[in-house]
């Protein structure tokens, strides 16, 4: 009796880590997809404005970004995420030549998180792995990086919605629009 209970938690186990992961997915494919809705509103020249040099433009979120997936996802299980090669400063600065130049750096730095994210299982959510030598379990690592990912795909959205006021087209429920959109979700 007890070895069947034991093995009825594990599979239980499986089944949440497997929801786990499958909902980690989602939640990333979710945020990019935001970043996408805002970036395709925006012009070459809206990615490369900032308040004042203190401040980071689209472009500069969107090479941090790839800079922080390529470094975060290659070799996820096996090595730091805080790669040898990786120039943090450096993402930080420069600009990219058009705004083509910025979305394939957005896809590729995307791809690093799809790439890895569909190859993990549920027993490797509590292995852990290291990111600037800092013990994590994969668990926690992926969690680190959605909140990371959905800050920064945050500021996108502001800095578009504030550059384009009026024009900004609402990405959730427009404002004033609550109660309808309520009603008719639940209509269908």
């Amino acid at each position: 009796m007890e070895q069947k209970l034991a093995r009825v938690k594990v599979g239980a186990n499986m089944d949440i880590g497997r929801e786990y992961l499958q909902c980690a997915i989602s939640n990333f494919e979710a945020t990019k997809k935001q970043g996408e809705r805002a970036l395709s509103q925006l012009s070459y020249e809206q990615i490369q404005w900032s308040s004042h040099e203190e401040t980071n433009s689209i472009a500069i979120i969107i090479k941090h970004l790839h800079g922080n997936m390529r470094s975060r996802w290659t070799d996820f299980l096996t090595s730091d995420g805080e790669k040898t090669d990786r120039n943090r400063d450096g993402e930080f600065e420069g600009c990219y030549h058009s705004k083509e130049e910025a979305l394939i750096a957005w896809q590729e730095g995307w791809k690093y998180v799809f790439n890895t994210m569909n190859t993990l299982t549920p027993e490797h959510l509590l292995k852990t792995v290291y990111i600037r030598g800092e013990a994590h379990t994969v668990m926690q690592a992926i969690e680190r990086q959605i909140s990371h990912y959905a800050l920064h795909i945050g500021q996108i959205i502001y800095i578009g919605k504030m550059l384009k006021e009026n024009e900004w087209e609402c990405l959730s429920i427009p404002r004033g629009q609550s109660a309808r959109y309520v009603e008719k979700k639940r209509s269908t």
